[in-house]
């Protein structure tokens, strides 16, 4: 029997109608842990069917409470997977054959994501999205920034080759969650731009509307996506114009 243990880290907030299908494809890990970050519905007693390693709290750094997450966890390696993803049985299977073998302390997780029923692989970016997730590492490898959102990493080891098999990650319910998504990113992303005292300058976030719908939409391929990869790239365009504004003409 193998000696090296693997914990799977979940954080969750308000998140029992999608928390039970994530939790159920962790089996194969040793651990699971479970952060309950501000919960008022039912969370807890469906994490509860699967572990007992639950940390409640309330937090409104992500990077705090992902740090806490993982100092929590007893495992020799760590999988993060959030509430709205899915580990396929073929990824189980490499993350755990994997880690008896690599050399090197972390490893990227590509990411298959959808909105509502489709599958959308390219024109992410942007800070709107991504192709491929650091989501594998040995503990104490990984330290999360302290931003409200999109947090930093910091890294102790070396970066491994990419994992081939992918994680399911239901990004959005519909169109509509989208642009909530975009609403609550950048509500979050200006209170970082507040607090760090450089909100930057309308002319070069306009730019970046441009440069970042350019990159999504042409460099990345979105438009093979037709109409969803025009709508990642405007939402990935208008991300930094938007925090912008938020940060320059909002109190909070």
């Amino acid at each position: 029997m193998s000696q090296i243990r693997l914990s799977a880290l979940v954080v969750a907030h308000n998140e029992e109608d999608r928390l039970d299908s994530c939790l159920e494809r962790l089996a194969f890990a040793d651990e699971i842990a479970v952060v309950l970050d501000k919960c008022t519905d039912n969370s807890k007693l469906v994490a509860e069917k699967y572990t007992d390693r639950l940390l409640e709290g309330s937090w409104d750094i992500e990077g705090d409470r992902r740090n806490e997450g993982l100092a929590s966890c007893r495992g020799d390696w760590i999988l993060e997977v959030d509430s709205d993803e899915r580990v396929t049985d073929e990824l189980a299977r490499e993350v755990r054959l994997l880690i008896e073998t690599t050399p090197f302390d972390w490893h990227e997780v590509p990411v298959d994501n959808y909105i509502g029923e489709r599958l959308v692989r390219y024109g992410w970016g942007g800070s709107f999205g991504t192709s491929s997730v650091p989501r594998l590492s040995r503990k104490g490898a990984k330290i999360w920034g302290r931003q409200s959102v999109h947090p930093s990493l910091t890294w102790n080891g070396t970066k491994g080759p990419r994992l081939q098999g992918a994680l399911i990650h239901h990004v959005d319910r519909n169109i509509s969650d989208t642009i909530r998504r975009l609403d609550s990113y950048t509500t979050a992303k200006a209170r970082d731009l507040r607090a760090s005292n450089n909100i930057g300058s309308t002319a070069n976030n306009v730019r970046r509307l441009f440069s970042r719908f350019f990159k999504c939409y042409v460099l990345r391929k979105g438009y093979r996506e037709g109409s969803y990869g025009l709508l990642i790239a405007l939402c990935a365009g208008l991300y930094p114009l938007l925090s912008h504004l938020k940060a320059k003409l909002e109190d909070d």
